[in-house]
């Protein structure tokens, strides 16, 4: 199809001047659909004729909207669904890595608790004070901690043992 075919197609589907549907042509490539689309967006398509509903669809309600239309709703939704979508899945990784992964609590390499993450932070966050202070005494009474659990957690378990080994040695230089 020549574009003098596609033009004139255009122009009686949309109902628009010769013009304007050969500038919406040109502007989309000679595609006849983007261009349909493209006038609607600019708000160009008047009254379609019979048979051209190429641009309209039927929402839930049974009514019908424009292109135009169509797309700030699904674009709005895109957004939403982006925010939620990422923030949903945010949390639920966030959880889970909570819900796999423990403190583990030893003296004398012997396990004195083993702790899901989300106790811990629970524990923290209704007694962040008392928290504080029972794991700094607990580490002078011998106590070392560690994580454990499906993830990698090996930088970490470093810092705590650097952690551990400062409250040994400042424990042993009190003692002497």
């Amino acid at each position: 199809m020549d574009e003098l075919e596609k033009v004139e197609k255009l122009r009686s589907r949309a109902n628009v001047s010769y013009d304007e549907a050969r500038d919406a042509l040109r502007a989309c490539d000679g595609d006849l659909l983007d261009a349909m689309v493209y006038l609607e967006k600019l708000g160009k398509v008047t009254d379609v004729p019979a048979g051209g509903v190429v641009n309209t669809t039927a929402d839930t309600t049974g009514s019908y909207r424009s292109v135009p239309e169509q797309v700030i709703q699904s674009e709005k939704k895109a957004d939403e669904n982006a925010f939620s979508g990422s923030f949903g899945h945010f949390v639920k990784t966030v959880c889970t890595k909570l819900s796999v992964n423990f403190l583990k609590i030893e003296q004398d390499e012997k396990v004195l608790a083993k702790i899901p993450l989300w106790a811990v932070l629970l524990a923290f966050i209704i007694g962040h004070a008392f928290t504080l202070v029972a794991i700094v005494v607990s580490l002078f009474f011998g106590c070392r901690y560690s994580f454990c659990g499906q993830d990698n957690l090996d930088k970490v378990n470093e810092v705590m043992n650097k952690v551990n080994t400062a409250a040994d040695n400042y424990s042993d230089h009190k003692s002497e």
